[in-house]
């Protein structure tokens, strides 16, 4: 990176998230927009929405999100980065058109767009893409001059999102009882999503059984073993599983669950697990419950001591790295060279998602990509 850390041409960091619920009277709203166009009925939310109310309705990811914000924006300007940070939401407020509106009445023309998504795939990028294009065509209907918007590439492989996660594994192994720990089993966990969606994540020529998004947790899974080796000198056993599944039955979906391999791991004989749940980028609803709730419980019912590793959420680390990405970006809209910083087998992912990256089953307008109707 330059000695002067200069974000030109961009003049605003964008931190786009999920959203989630702050309250019980939230959580069906936010459900309903979360599963906007599926024709859900209300009642069937309700159901769905039974363990956000297990939390009081709320959940933990929009505080999660003004952690990060916090630690970002302290990260700039230690470092004498002057680029303001905003923050928008998919699914609840503060919502990302809003959010947009404000950035434009500020003054901002040139973004760059952090998702709370680190790997590939149509949910956790492309649709991202689709709701910045449907925020800039609200923005267009009112008049409003539209920024040029860019998003940050896929981190999945940078160590300030990596080490974290390790360390998280190293102190987790280090909570187990001394008897059990050499022999526990790393269950490293992300979001099933169907098979089609996988083996259709990244660009078309890498399209195949599981795509980008499975090649892309595994290399990072290799990455935190190989380290929690080095550092401790046992090389333990690890699968990559699922969880959060939320799909029709007859439609095959990745597996196996995080429940089930616990299952499996106790039949076997494994005297212990840790869940390390590498595709989420902070421990929100799907963590708190999935995790720390359905299967610590099924764990509990089997007798099978588990830990689970914490995810990056605000650590300083991942701040750091989003300045790195930012400045490597920022660098490359300029002309000048930069060495992109990765570990891992794969590389660094591509700065502008090619056409067919991601496809969605209907094709919607996405921003920030070869194919965005707003260049």
């Amino acid at each position: 990176m330059p000695d002067v850390l200069d974000a030109t041409p961009y003049d605003a960091l964008l931190l786009l998230s999920f959203g989630g619920p702050e309250g019980p009277d939230d959580v069906v709203p936010f459900l309903e927009n979360v599963t906007r166009g599926r024709g859900i009925p209300k009642e069937r939310l309700k159901e769905v929405g039974q363990h956000y109310f297990l939390f009081d309705g709320i959940s933990p990811i929009n505080d999660q999100n003004r952690a990060l914000l916090d630690v970002l924006r302290k990260d700039f300007a230690d470092h004498g980065l002057d680029l303001p940070v905003y923050w928008g939401n998919r699914n609840w407020a503060p919502y990302l058109t809003d959010t947009l509106r404000e950035m434009v009445t500020d003054g901002r023309r040139r973004i760059l767009v952090l998702a709370t998504s680190a790997y590939a795939s149509y949910s956790g990028c492309r649709q991202y893409r689709e709701d910045l294009a449907g925020a800039l065509a609200a923005l267009e209907s009112e008049g409003l001059e539209l920024p040029r918007i860019d998003k940050l590439r896929h981190y999945f492989n940078h160590p300030g999102f990596v080490e974290p996660m390790t360390e998280g594994v190293l102190r987790s192994l280090a909570e187990l009882p001394e008897e059990v720990r050499a022999d526990a089993h790393l269950a490293f966990t992300t979001h099933s999503i169907p098979t089609a969606a996988a083996d259709t994540s990244g660009p078309v020529e890498g399209h195949g059984d599981g795509g980008a998004y499975v090649r892309q947790h595994l290399d990072v899974a290799r990455l935190i073993v190989e380290e929690v080796r080095e550092r401790t000198g046992v090389d333990h056993p690890w699968r990559l599983v699922y969880q959060s599944r939320s799909g029709a039955p007859h439609i095959p979906w990745l597996e196996p669950d995080i429940c089930d391999h616990l299952e499996e791991l106790h039949g076997a004989g494994v005297p212990a697990a840790v869940m390390v749940p590498i595709g989420f980028v902070s421990d929100h609803m799907e963590v708190l419950y999935d995790l720390d709730t359905e299967a610590r419980a099924k764990a509990a019912e089997l007798g099978l001591p588990v830990r689970r590793s914490a995810t990056v959420g605000s650590d300083p680390r991942f701040a750091a790295a989003v300045r790195d990405l930012v400045l490597e970006r920022a660098a490359a809209e300029s002309g000048r060279r930069v060495t992109p910083c990765v570990l891992g087998a794969l590389g660094a992912s591509h700065d502008l998602c090619p056409v067919g990256c991601c496809p969605a089953r209907t094709p919607k307008p996405a921003a920030a990509g070869a194919d965005s109707p707003y260049a």
